[in-house]
């Protein structure tokens, strides 16, 4: 790497040199049109590396402008201390998917850095701003990854969204915690994060399966788990009841359940006895919750706390959480079935 001799420039001194490079670039855009038109990926990074040269004679980043695409972020480097991350497109607009949120490639000498996008659908242009400046989201492909918008206006960066400044988001070892619990503090009903979780052991699969083609028994298992992560399915019927669980499938099992409804609604009634020798017909989920009892038991006590919280909708979990999901059941089946009768029984099922 070519490093100058001279102190190192000041911001303002950087800011201008990226100026004068996109005054260059759309310049040289304007006279050949058809040539950037054609231009993609490493290509376009060395048209703006050797404006940039062009722009840093007579500054002092002249003799300092080096191409390092491919091997670290950011894609160039000026005077060691500031860097350029090129970004471009073939469409006729100013948004992109830009670089990951996890900047482990990152020179660790570069302070400062600048996008330079390169909007490649007539009418060709160039337009160069503060790196984090441009960020205005975050999407998902094989990891979170900015989304660049070279027009937005001040105060719109996810980083103002999320309160958190990027300095402090790109030092972090793990990024991914803060990025998920801003998203998931602005899901809606019937949505769910299906990319990211604060635990590394949990991971989202990367195949699709339909619950169809699923073995028998372990539909009972995810059934049986449905149970214990979603109360409301034990609730009176509602076209939302299973939603919570349809999401959890596809997001965390990677499964797809086009007649959710059946894994829970088949039969009628079954007897089953209270902890006092009480017996009641009682509806057929609570047979299966009988006969899967252990996985139930097995899912509840070893899940996530943070997760458990999450699902059932409770900003604690008590000591003995398998006596706090009976009461949430209970709460719930007590719009169908008296709430006493049903923690009754769950105990019962659960004494043995």
């Amino acid at each position: 790497m070519l490093i100058s001799d001279n102190p190192k420039p000041s911001q303002e001194q950087f800011g201008k040199l990226m100026q004068r490079c996109d005054y260059l670039l759309n310049k040289d855009a304007q006279e050949r049109e058809s040539y950037y038109e054609k231009r993609v990926g490493l290509l376009v990074e060395e048209n703006v590396r050797d404006h940039l040269i062009e722009a840093s004679k007579g500054t002092p980043f002249q003799g300092t402008i080096q191409l390092v695409s491919g091997k670290s972020f950011p894609d160039i480097v000026a005077a060691r201390y500031y860097g350029v991350e090129v970004k471009s497109t073939k469409d006729n607009k100013w948004q992109s998917i830009g670089s990951s949120i996890l900047e482990s490639s990152r020179l660790p000498d570069v302070e400062r850095i600048y996008m330079t996008f390169g909007k490649l659908g007539a009418p060709v242009a160039f337009l160069s701003r503060p790196y984090e400046e441009c960020l205005s989201d975050i999407s998902v492909t094989h990891y979170p990854r900015y989304r660049i918008d070279m027009q937005l206006k001040k105060g719109e960066t996810i980083f103002d969204k999320m309160g958190t400044p990027y300095e402090q988001l790109r030092k972090l070892d793990n990024p991914v915690p803060i990025v998920s619990n801003y998203y998931r503090k602005r899901l809606k009903s019937g949505e769910s994060l299906w990319w990211a979780g604060d635990d590394p052991d949990i991971s989202v699969p990367m195949t699709i399966k339909l619950w169809s083609v699923l073995p028998s028994e372990e539909r009972e298992s995810l059934a049986a788990m449905g149970y214990a992560y979603f109360p409301e399915i034990l609730g009176p019927s509602s076209p939302t009841k299973y939603n919570r669980f349809s999401l959890w499938l596809v997001t965390q099992k990677g499964i797809v359940n086009n007649n959710v409804r059946d894994a829970f609604s088949a039969g009628g009634k079954v007897p089953l006895e209270t902890s006092g020798g009480q017996s009641f017909l009682m509806p057929a989920a609570f047979g299966r919750i009988q006969a899967r009892k252990d996985i139930i038991r097995q899912t509840i006590t070893s899940a996530p706390k943070e997760f458990l919280k999450e699902c059932w909708n409770t900003k604690t979990i008590q000591d003995d959480r398998l006596s706090q999901w009976c009461g949430l059941v209970a709460k719930e089946a007590c719009h169908t079935i008296g709430g006493q009768v049903s923690r009754q029984i769950l105990e019962k099922i659960f004494s043995n």
